[in-house]
């Protein structure tokens, strides 16, 4: 089988989460010995941004991390679709991609019909953005993935779409997963951008208060951090450490007792269900996880088994508190997230469920065009 994937970015993970996800999806699809082509804008922020601050050194590292994984560097005006698409059976489309390209492809399909298309949203932009997603023209489209039913909810009712399935993201067990080995030398990290916006108080109250409380060690990673929020770390004692490549994470989760989750506003309040990525890394690399407010309203874990969540600050703090100080509990709660991740949450999963939609595709094309008989066939 063959697969294309157009994304923002494989190579880069500066500010660009959604890498971190299709990395593993590629990488499985790639395992189970199935062809995968990945095509990103050759001038794109992320990657442009990452090289002119960090240099080639972690593309070089991507590569090593993900033997035989790569991608094809397109200008848009020079994109042939044809040449690029010629023996596809399912193509991908982020949504973080120019809506130009989404038509584009959308047209490719219906004057082809040689392949099935699916559009892959996992961000918030279709309620806090929607004038974005609704610029992108999905009629030649088969259906759309959403990474959460809230989602999924949102195309149907706007009529963005006709078919959507529920494709939440996952943890890719090969790079991320338990290092025992690795000394403690933090009480508390968390990783993550500041987030434009959408969650400062929520740091303050989830993360740099309690720490303060505590006088824990902790170490933040991230970009886009503003002045006044390293001022704000330094002030409460917490090391800003800047960027972090993601596939390094494991080493980092493993360097300290316990790490948080901080949802932005638009999926702690308006789309509820959905767990952003950093969970199921988290969890996978059997580190234990506070969470701030989150309604896991699909059942994709169990609260207070798998993590603990805090309702409020004074929450996070006792439940901090209660980790730190009892590493046998801790590392209990650390073991039964892990499991869960493995038995339901590893991008293995996410291939099995992609595949599935694609042989429904597949049999529904059947169905509404039969193959009908001709001189070719053989006698029966």
């Amino acid at each position: 089988m063959k697969i294309a994937l157009f994304c923002h970015s494989l190579l880069s993970d500066w500010n660009h989460g959604n890498a971190h996800f299709l990395r593993g999806i590629a990488w499985e699809i790639k395992r189970r010995g199935h062809e995968v082509r990945v095509f990103e804008p050759g001038e794109g922020w992320s990657l442009t941004n990452l090289l002119r601050r960090h240099g080639a050194a972690p593309v070089a590292e991507f590569h090593r991390v993900y033997p035989g994984l790569d991608s094809t560097r397109y200008r848009l005006d020079d994109l042939d679709l044809n040449h690029a698409l010629a023996e596809a059976d399912l193509v991908l489309v982020h949504e973080w991609n120019d809506p130009e390209l989404v038509r584009r492809i959308g047209a490719h399909r219906r004057a082809t019909g040689r392949y099935r298309l699916l559009f892959h949203d996992t961000h918030h932009r279709s309620v806090s953005e929607p004038e974005k997603i609704a610029a992108c023209d999905l009629s030649g489209y088969d259906g759309v993935l959403a990474y959460g039913k809230a989602i999924a909810e949102v195309y149907l009712r706007r009529g963005w779409a006709r078919r959507v399935w529920t494709w939440h993201e996952a943890a890719d067990p090969r790079v991320f997963r338990p290092l025992p080995n690795v000394k403690k030398t933090l009480d508390l990290v968390w990783i993550g951008n500041w987030g434009d916006g959408e969650r400062d108080a929520e740091l303050r109250e989830f993360v740099i208060e309690p720490v303060q409380a505590l006088k824990l060690k902790a170490a933040l990673y991230g970009v886009r951090y503003p002045d006044h929020a390293r001022e704000t770390l330094a002030a409460a004692g917490i090391e800003y450490r800047g960027w972090l490549a993601n596939f390094r994470a494991p080493e980092v989760f493993a360097s300290a007792r316990v790490t948080v989750h901080v949802p932005r506003r638009y999926y702690a309040a308006l789309l509820p269900g959905i767990a952003t990525i950093r969970p199921f890394e988290a969890l996978a690399c059997a580190v234990p996880l506070v969470s701030a407010p989150w309604r896991d309203v699909e059942n994709l874990f169990t609260p207070g088994a798998d993590f603990l969540l805090a309702r409020d600050g004074a929450e996070m703090t006792r439940h901090l508190r209660r980790l730190c100080a009892d590493p046998a509990g801790a590392d209990a709660l650390a073991r039964r997230g892990h499991r869960t991740v493995l038995r339901r949450h590893t991008c293995a999963h996410r291939v099995d469920e992609l595949l599935a939609v694609y042989r429904q595709l597949v049999e529904a094309n059947r169905v509404r065009f039969p193959r009908l008989p001709c001189k070719l066939d053989k006698a029966k």
